[in-house]
């Protein structure tokens, strides 16, 4: 029996263990800077779950249980067991604390899970997140232990890395849908363009600056020092030129690419009963789905992943929702190509229509639905555990309107989307406003 015909029954059966569940939201939320921090990751927890707890009007003492999503504490810093002196480091050593792996998913399953436990009724009160600490390390050994979220039997000694698959991904989406693959390139370039525009106004990004900045800051620096002077004139110019945006996998360029970051990110969940004691702005979280994938060789088509499909078939059953009610979407652009991709996956745009909608400001500023209003991977940044907690804070800080000059208008429902390994983890949680 393949998962399509066991899909019904399993379907039924989330339905009725729905109906028996709690509504579960979001109290606060916390969130350290992005970037490179000499700050260990237990520390970086520390700070954005304190500030989460501080924030939704409770004291440690209230939190019964943390779960926090790490990938790599213990290649990095010679740290496992971390979720236990997480707990001890914010004054809780003896509540139960859980380490959640799931690649670049693991804040987003862990959350998942969280969101369960107090659904059930178990817990009343939980922390949970992720933290990562990335930019310490070199992109050798980056690149090496990253490459632990491949299949290591089949994948690994290849040496295909992470830029290779996704470069791999958009040359079959170009053949796939008969589109230039400079023309691709182009339309890519938008979404570089697009969530530098919003980094740029996230206080908290790695790479806070537009790309109109930093050719002008370039152009700056080459007439003070005497050298000749760029003559770009746009942002696509700039991106065209490999002296300043090298090529990493073709047609994968620097700017294509996430950058490596430490940071970590929090929130405080909680039974909504308890919530609306506690805020006068719960934001519930009304959809969770999560699915996976195994190695490449067992995946049919990169531009339509399944396991995507399937998370946020999930996710939209259980919010009682689809694709076209969602304001804001949080979503994975490790890549460029990965946007356009997920666009379509999460059912936002037809298959092959996501760059074209991309291209015509569906998914930006003003657009029907804005994608990465934090300026997502690509400029926000990419501590790995910590990237699906950091989507959640952005949402709910949107639906919140506490997001300054990057705020959304009229933001109701948002959408988060964290892919791990190379597809093999998904998740996807909806949250909406509770007031």
């Amino acid at each position: 029996m393949n998962f399509d015909e066991r899909a019904p029954a399993i379907q039924d059966r989330r339905k009725k263990d729905v109906m028996s569940m709690r509504e579960v939201a979001v109290v606060g939320v916390g969130m350290t800077k992005f970037g490179k921090s000499d700050k260990s990751s237990i520390e970086l927890f520390s700070e954005a779950a304190m500030d989460a707890i501080n924030e939704s009007n409770l004291k440690s003492k209230d939190i019964q249980a943390l779960f926090v999503g790490n990938c790599y504490s213990d290649c990095v810093e010679s740290q496992a067991n971390i979720a236990a002196f997480c707990a001890a480091d914010i004054g809780v050593p003896g509540i139960p604390a859980t380490r959640f792996e799931g690649a670049c998913a693991s804040a987003s399953v862990a959350i998942r899970d969280a969101f369960m436990w107090v659904a059930s009724g178990f817990y009343d009160i939980v922390v949970v997140g992720g933290t990562e600490r990335c930019a310490a390390v070199d992109t050798p050994f980056a690149t090496r232990i990253f490459q632990f979220g491949s299949d290591g039997r089949y994948e690994v000694f290849t040496g295909l890395t992470f830029p290779g698959i996704f470069a791999m991904m958009a040359h079959m989406y170009a053949v796939k849908y008969q589109i230039p693959l400079p023309k691709l390139k182009e339309q890519m370039d938008l979404v570089t363009i697009k969530n530098h525009n919003f980094g740029s106004r996230n206080p908290k990004a790695h790479l806070k600056f537009s790309i109109a900045e930093r050719m002008s800051r370039l152009i700056e620096d080459s007439k003070s020092k005497g050298k000749p002077v760029p003559t770009w004139n746009n942002e696509h110019d700039f991106l065209r030129d490999s002296s300043v945006n090298m090529f990493v996998a073709d047609p994968l360029q620097v700017f294509d690419c996430c950058p490596f970051s430490d940071g970590a990110s929090a929130v405080v969940l909680a039974s909504l009963d308890v919530a609306k004691k506690l805020t006068g702005k719960p934001v519930v979280i009304c959809g969770a789905g999560q699915s996976s994938a195994g190695a490449l060789s067992f995946q049919k088509d990169p531009t339509r992943l399944r396991a995507r499909e399937l998370s946020a078939k999930q996710a939209y059953q259980m919010a009682g929702m689809q694709p076209k009610d969602i304001d804001i979407c949080e979503l994975h652009d490790c890549f460029t190509i990965a946007e356009i991709v997920a666009t379509e996956g999460l059912g936002f745009f037809e298959p092959g229509k996501g760059a074209e909608a991309l291209e015509a400001g569906r998914t930006g500023l003003g657009g029907e639905l804005v994608v990465n209003p934090s300026g997502g991977l690509k400029s926000k940044g990419h501590p790995i555990g910590a990237t699906g907690a950091a989507q959640v804070y952005e949402v709910a800080k949107q639906l919140r309107e506490e997001c300054g000059d990057r705020q959304i208008d009229g933001a109701k429902v948002g959408m988060t989307d964290t892919l791990g390994g190379d597809f093999g983890t998904v998740s996807n949680i909806i949250l909406k406003r509770g007031w």
